[in-house]
């Protein structure tokens, strides 16, 4: 009787610890997407050839799940749904991600996380524009994703204007050719900051119509796998004709990054992520999930200091404080909400009210 209890004991225990254990471990993916992706470009891989090759492995890796899960419940496909998904597409694969790539190679891994942060202030901006969220001033947790939304615009403000002094993490061999590089990186700073910028605003967007579009389509993978394969299709096209006086060999990967990068973002972030990310929001909600998501800049600063020798500036580090204050505020706004709306007289499940919240998340699109 000792022994059962003792296992029922740690078994509890390890339930209670797994959303944490599995969300963390999303973090240090997530982080590897930022790593893997730079280190494809470092090796001279086309942005647009890897966006291509990186959604058709996750088209690939989520389109058997999506066949066997959701065969019951995929709606039919009408002409409205996948005018909505050739939206999607062009906003997450081809503008977000093809801009994101972008700006991190005009400036770093690091700052290219660090920055993302800001996407669920932009988020509920553009919700509030659309009216999908209501504010009222009168309330206290409203009041809260206002002052974080402009506590958060005003780290990323932060990281555009001013970069202060160099702040090495690791020393490594390669700092000494990065200061060399250093007048010429300036230049590109914030025109890389630029495109971060609007990869955030591209993937901001892409939440508001994400959010109305599973209204009329309920079926979350299939939508992923969709939007996945039609993005590959779209950034196909834009490859062709943004490299059409290249040869064919940009195309060619070998046994490097060239092919590790898209096949880690594709498997990892856009197939196992998934659903250990469903496993966690499930269970525990989006606020907790998203409190997470300065680990992922804390992860990805450490290893881009430490295999690329990448520049950490003091702006930046102040601005991606000032973003994860900002962030928490918005995200304790949001727990309010959903705090609010959870009451025990309330008839609503808690699926169907996940199910009409704004998603919020900053790192997953990598």
């Amino acid at each position: 009787m000792e022994k059962i209890g003792v296992t029922s004991s740690f078994s509890s225990k390890m339930s209670k610890a797994r959303p944490y254990v599995l969300t963390v471990g999303l973090q240090f993916g997530f982080a590897g997407a930022y790593i893997f992706s730079m280190a494809s470009f470092n090796l001279g891989m086309n942005r647009f050839v890897f966006i291509v090759y990186r959604n058709v492995i996750a088209a690939i890796a989520l389109a058997p799940f999506a066949f066997i899960f959701e065969r019951k419940i995929r709606p039919k496909m009408t002409i409205s749904v996948f005018l909505r998904i050739m939206a999607l597409a062009f906003l997450e694969p081809v503008i977000d991600q093809g801009f994101t790539f972008l700006g991190m190679q005009y400036t770093s891994a690091s700052f290219a996380s660090a920055l993302m942060n800001a996407v669920p202030s932009v988020t509920f901006v553009l919700a509030v524009i659309f009216r999908i969220e209501r504010v009222n001033l009168k309330q206290i947790r409203s009041i809260a994703k206002v002052i974080g939304t402009l506590v958060t615009f005003g780290g990323a403000l932060m990281m555009i204007l001013y970069k202060g002094p160099q702040i090495h993490l690791f020393y490594s061999p390669n700092t000494a050719h990065q200061a060399s590089q250093s007048t010429q990186n300036l230049k590109h700073w914030v025109s890389g900051t630029l495109f971060l910028c609007l990869g955030c605003v591209a993937w901001s967007s892409f939440f508001i119509l994400q959010s109305i579009t599973l209204k009329k389509y309920p079926a979350e993978m299939s939508l992923a796998t969709l939007i996945c394969l039609v993005g590959a299709l779209q950034t196909s096209v834009v490859a062709l004709v943004a490299e059409r006086h290249s040869g064919a060999e940009i195309w060619v990967i070998g046994w490097d990054f060239r092919l590790y990068g898209p096949l880690y973002t594709g498997i990892i972030t856009s197939g196992i992520t998934y659903y250990v990310q469903g496993l966690v929001l499930q269970s525990r909600g989006p606020v907790f999930y998203t409190a997470f998501n300065p680990l992922c800049m804390i992860i990805t600063c450490a290893l881009g200091s430490f295999l690329f020798a990448e520049q950490l500036h003091l702006g930046s580090i102040i601005g991606a404080v000032i973003i994860a204050i900002g962030l928490y505020s918005v995200v304790w706004g949001k727990a309010k909400d959903y705090s609010a709306t959870t009451t025990p007289e309330s008839s609503v499940t808690v699926k169907q009210i996940e199910a009409q919240q704004l998603p919020i998340t900053s790192s997953n699109h990598v």
